[in-house]
């Protein structure tokens, strides 16, 4: 990266709405992405589940060979003390992310009936 490229976390800050999402290849119900959200920026993350926080940690992104990751270290709620490897994609007001919660980094976006994979899709709030 040279010095004039913004750093891969800076196009991921801000907060997101949960949309939609699967889990090991099947859909998470409406309550739970409606009130999802995902806070990402200054090295940290945040979940908030109608409002309040349920997840929070420090956050790494990364690109290369037009990869793009984001790791997940947790350290408050129910992740804590569990690094979470993940890809990302963001197109314009639209951020997917696949999270590997075995602790594997995905290697596509996809789920799969016992992969332990989260794939969810976000929107820009705001």
């Amino acid at each position: 990266m040279t010095p004039s490229e913004p750093e891969p976390l800076a196009a991921l800050a801000g907060e997101w709405q949960m949309v939609r999402a699967e889990f090991d290849g099947e859909h998470v119900h409406e309550l739970v992405t409606s009130n999802t959200r995902l806070t990402l920026g200054d090295g940290v993350y945040e979940v908030r589940f109608g409002g309040e926080v349920a997840d929070a940690g420090a956050a790494e992104a990364t690109v290369a060979n037009e990869l793009s990751t984001l790791v997940l270290a947790g350290l408050n709620g129910p992740n804590a003390g569990r690094t979470i490897r993940s890809l990302y994609q963001v197109r314009g007001a639209w951020l997917r992310i696949c999270y590997g919660l075995d602790g594997v980094m995905p290697d596509a976006f996809t789920t799969a009936a016992g992969t332990r994979r989260y794939l969810a899709t976000y929107k820009r709030v705001g």
